[in-house]
């Protein structure tokens, strides 16, 4: 034993007297280069070598590059790997060898293999988590280059060093905790009757199934900051007023699930923002050149918004027309005849849960739930104009304080005051004990966890996207042969259909946004476009989220879609099945002007009126009015059978 630990100090001594392995860390180069892309090395002082210009070179399988040293240091661009060597030689004047850097290198199109992993894993399985975590696992094994120990050291370092090294980031630390401490905030003021007593207060006014359907979505606007806490609290709480009106169930998920995801990617403050705004913020990191801040850039983006804006206008067109078109028409005229619910199993169901709501509910005061989203409201805006102002100093306007504001810090502060406010009010009118009070926060932030998960393997998959050199090759890919303007295009239905097919609209962000922000600033830079085009980079982001919540509203295995299903007591496929279509014309109808503004360079506002216009122009001309009687009295007949049987 003693004589094996003498030779391997003997290796291990005369291995430290090779140059490569004694001053190896005097290259400092990138742990994978893909064939054939260009990358950079910075080489660092050597105090035994020469520094005079043109005394040091580098060498890749025969390719010679001079080394220029200033002020004891160089980077080295431009440099090349094509498949012939797995190293990185510094040499002097003399052809000595200095340095040696071992060097992995893959062909490009596999830095493409993660990002596509997680997105084929997740239409196979359904299931984002998982299909995060192999995309990381692949990402991982590839940086130790093409062999089979690879796939052992790669699962070893997705944790430890991947999701570990997405999570060791101030700013993902702030998100974090902003996202806990909203989610208890929401904990709070649903235990506390608030959130009911907002909805409860707009009801009143609801007395005709126009009128209801208008409350339904008015409804959905007013708890704008998390979009389960809307589906569950607008959806439970309308029913037995919609059923009242004999207004369909259909109907009424249709309004609870188009309002909840659209209005919480709109509004300045949900609990959306700090992930949006955090995966935006890790996809600019990677764009040299670029200036704006990821909030900034997230505000710039709600302009583009065209998917969630028109969802939202299409619901209030719908609404007041009083026209429908489709399953959703025989579903209102079914209602009408007095059956709102296509399930009879469900109706008794609903009633009883209904019942036991009210009857457990706590005292309904809506300033217990406005309270503290105003103070959550006007806290993360004082806290972007505090940081902003201290950012880019006196003279500069608001827009600008706000784009430079930190955003993390500003929710932080924020977030801490309304759970605060939630909390005193509670425990002040004695609604609550301090131990509930503590429990709900607890359930409140509990309900986040799934989204501290995405979030940290979101991170940790962008930031290995960056270290495979993905971006770098998708642009030399199609950096000239693609128009930057067809990008967003592409990321909206790459989105749309990830999401419709995984259920999971966050998880696909987190997937999509690192690879097409990325992309469509690289490939601007490539056709040479400047500051005036940075609209195409906000049309993109728009495009990410917008395809993402289409995805989120047709998919029948989309957790919102699903609790809307829940929430308003309606059979799941019928909701899927009467929603589909109305979210399909507004998806046609924003892809066509998401291209318009970032093809033909139209305005935004124009782009959105001309598409609104458009969408009361088919509602007129297609839907039917639901009032009417059936145009045959065949077709009213038959309805009015298929209520005899059923009842």
């Amino acid at each position: 034993m003693i004589s094996f630990l003498r030779i391997a100090f003997v290796i291990l001594t005369l291995g430290s007297l090779v140059p490569g392995v004694a001053q190896a860390q005097d290259i400092d180069a990138p742990k994978l280069v893909l064939y054939g892309i260009p990358f950079d090395v910075t080489i660092s002082a050597l105090p035994d070598a020469p520094t005079p210009e043109g005394a040091l070179r580098v060498d890749i399988a025969g390719q010679v590059t001079p080394v220029d040293m200033i002020d004891g240091s160089a980077v080295v661009t431009g440099l090349i790997e094509r498949g012939a060597s797995t190293s990185i030689v510094l040499l002097d004047h003399n052809g000595a060898v200095l340095s040696v850097a071992d060097l992995s290198a893959i062909p490009g199109w596999l830095s493409l293999l993660p990002a596509l992993v997680a997105i084929g894993f997740a239409l196979l399985s359904r299931q984002v988590i998982p299909s995060l975590f192999f995309g990381l696992w692949v990402g991982s094994a590839l940086i130790y280059g093409l062999y089979a120990s690879s796939i052992w050291f790669g699962l070893m370092d997705v944790v430890p060093v991947h999701v570990l090294g997405g999570l060791n980031d101030s700013g993902h630390l702030s998100v974090l905790l902003f996202t806990l401490l909203i989610g208890g905030m929401v904990g709070i003021i649903s235990k506390n009757g608030g959130t009911a007593g907002i909805v409860h207060s707009a009801v009143r006014i609801a007395n005709t199934p126009r009128k209801g359907q208008v409350a339904t979505g008015g409804l959905g606007l007013a708890v704008f900051f998390d979009d389960y806490a809307n589906t569950m609290i607008v959806g439970t709480t309308m029913r037995p007023v919609t059923d009242r009106l004999r207004i369909s169930r259909e109907k009424l998920a249709y309004l609870v699930d188009s309002t909840a995801a659209s209005v919480a990617t709109l509004a300045l403050v949900t609990t959306w923002i700090g992930f949006v705004v955090s995966i935006i913020a890790e996809s600019l990191s990677t764009m040299d050149g670029f200036e704006g801040s990821g909030y900034g850039v997230f505000l710039n983006s709600i302009p583009f918004s065209f998917y969630p804006i028109l969802a939202l206008v299409f619901v209030f067109v719908v609404a007041f027309s009083g026209r429908d078109f489709g399953p959703m028409l025989q579903a209102e005229r079914r209602a009408r005849l007095g059956d709102p619910n296509s399930d009879a199993s469900l109706v008794n169901a609903g009633a009883d849960t209904a019942r036991t709501e009210t009857e457990n509910a706590k005292p309904k005061r809506a300033i217990n739930a406005v309270l503290p989203i105003l103070v959550l409201v006007a806290g993360t805006f004082g806290g972007l104009f505090v940081t902003g102002r201290a950012a880019v100093g006196p003279g500069a306007g608001l827009h600008e304080i706000v784009g430079e504001g930190d955003p993390f810090v500003a929710m932080i502060w924020a977030s801490l005051l309304a759970v605060l406010c939630a909390a005193g009010l509670s425990i002040g009118q004695r609604i609550l004990s301090l131990e509930e009070t503590v429990e709900a926060w607890f359930d409140g932030a509990r309900a986040m966890f799934l989204t501290v998960i995405i979030l940290a393997l979101a991170w940790a998959l962008a930031d290995l996207n960056g270290v495979l050199g993905t971006g770098p090759y998708l642009t030399s890919l199609l950096g000239e042969r693609v128009s930057p303007a067809v990008i967003p295009l592409v990321a909206f239905i790459l989105s749309a259909g990830t999401a419709f097919a995984t259920g999971s609209s966050w998880g696909v962000m987190g997937i999509v946004m690192p690879l097409a922000v990325p992309l469509v600033w690289s490939t601007m830079q490539v056709h040479g476009l400047g500051e005036q085009e940075y609209h195409i980079v906000y049309a993109t982001v728009a495009a990410v989220i917008g395809g993402a919540v289409w995805g989120d509203h047709c998919s029948p295995i989309s957790d919102t879609t699903i609790l809307s299903s829940l929430a308003s007591g309606c059979n799941h496929m019928d909701h899927v099945r009467t929603q589909l279509p109305y979210a399909g014309l507004v998806g046609v109808v924003a892809v066509v002007a998401l291209y318009a503004s970032s093809g033909f360079a139209l305005p935004w506002w124009i782009c959105l009126l001309v598409s609104t216009a458009g969408l009361v122009a088919f509602i007129y001309l297609f839907g039917r009015p639901v009032d009417l009687a059936p145009e045959s009295a065949r077709e009213k007949s038959g309805a009015q059978a298929a209520l005899a049987d059923r009842n």
